[in-house]
């Protein structure tokens, strides 16, 4: 392998990303951060990397085999490359920012990174974006968030959109009240993740029937809520169901056309969370667009929100064309050069005079180039 190979060579979930995908990824981005500036989300920027506690602390344990970790050659204490920035924003409410109002509304945008990525999001590193609403336990709180990321994501006139709701606490809360162990408890919870049926028969007269109604009830909102009203849950249980009733019901009135459906059972890639939480999904399109819901801080206090994926966004987002690119032949005064990117224009200027403006503009990637005082399209 020559040398030139070599350098090119990255590691596996890693990648370089070039022109014009950088670009449009960060205009994505920064189109995602003004909806959520314009709802009232305060915009933070936690480090890439930071002590290690702290990352692991109460939620953060459960992505602990995600993280990368290095040793601080000034402090001599490890490190901890964010694998997620939702924990992070979590450490900023309950320290720097203990003392503001609640609700607390921060948004966020930047790079993670993972040990391993997944059969879906095979990247390593890759942006997140996203916000979270600190200090409401009001199931209004969850339904704004969710509001919310489909209006960003409108924005990017990603068609086909729907959310998917969940209850990841459902199953332990049913068990804890039958007095299940928590063995088989678990054995129960990812089966029906699973979505396996023949495994589901197995728990019993008691709790089987109930496993399997959960799996009956996945599908459209309107279908999965009749169902599981239905059910005769214990009462933590029920409080859950008619929690997803409530926020089913804020969704539909403030969005019609929203696609909701509902997976009572799922739970796996909300390992921290403690209520209500959603996926975001766009039709044929590899992966999740962003998932979200409700978890405690280390505090202990109430908070939920949402992480955007921008990898996943920019497969589902229709592409653009892109700006005009203005190529100013040599010589072009910096005066006229700042006229035209004042009229929007991405100005290219030429370093040397050329044989053809034109033929030199088309070399460079440029759409138009000024003739004689005229801009003129490049054939």
């Amino acid at each position: 392998m020559n040398n030139y190979s070599e350098k090119g060579l990255l590691p596996a979930g890693l990648a370089d990303m070039l022109p014009p995908t950088a670009s449009a990824e960060a205009s994505y981005t920064e189109a995602l951060m003004k909806v959520f500036t314009a709802n009232g989300y305060l915009r933070v920027k936690p480090p890439l990397i930071e002590f290690e506690e702290h990352l692991l602390e109460g939620a953060g344990a459960a992505l602990s085999s995600k993280m990368f970790r290095v040793m601080d050659p000034v402090s001599h204490r490890m490190m901890g490359i964010r694998t997620d920035i939702t924990l992070q924003v979590a450490r900023v409410a309950t320290t720097r920012m203990k003392q503001d109002p609640r609700p607390l509304r921060l948004s966020y945008a930047g790079q993670v990174l993972r040990v391993h990525g997944s059969q879906l999001r095979p990247e390593r590193q890759f942006t997140q974006a996203g916000v979270e609403l600190i200090g409401a336990s009001e199931i209004a709180a969850d339904a704004e968030l969710i509001l919310l990321a489909s209006e960003a994501l409108n924005a990017l006139n990603i068609p086909d959109l729907s959310v998917d709701l969940t209850l990841p606490t459902l199953v332990p809360a049913i068990c804890e009240e039958l007095g299940v162990e928590e063995e088989t408890a678990a054995k129960a919870r990812l089966a029906l993740d699973q979505k396996d049926a023949a495994v589901l028969d197995d728990f019993g007269d008691t709790l089987s029937p109930i496993l399997m109604a959960l799996l009956k009830a996945a599908g459209p909102a309107a279908d999965a809520m009749r169902q599981l009203r239905a059910l005769n849950l214990p009462g933590r249980a029920a409080e859950q169901i008619a929690e997803l009733d409530r926020l089913v019901t804020l969704l539909t009135e403030a969005s019609p056309d929203l696609v909701i459906t509902i997976d009572p059972g799922e739970f796996r890639g909300f390992e921290y969370q403690t209520g209500v939480s959603f996926t975001l999904f766009a039709r044929n399109v590899r992966g999740e667009l962003g998932r979200g819901g409700r978890y405690h801080l280390i505090d202990g206090e109430p908070a939920t929100g949402f992480t955007l994926f921008m990898d996943s966004i920019m497969r589902a987002a229709p592409r653009s064309k892109g700006p005009k690119r203005l190529y100013l032949p040599f010589g072009t005064s910096m005066e006229t050069g700042a006229q035209y990117r004042a009229e929007g224009w991405i100005t290219v200027r030429g370093l040397a005079k050329a044989a053809s403006d034109s033929e030199e503009a088309k070399r460079l990637g440029c759409s138009h180039v000024v003739n004689s005082g005229d801009v003129t399209e490049v054939a």
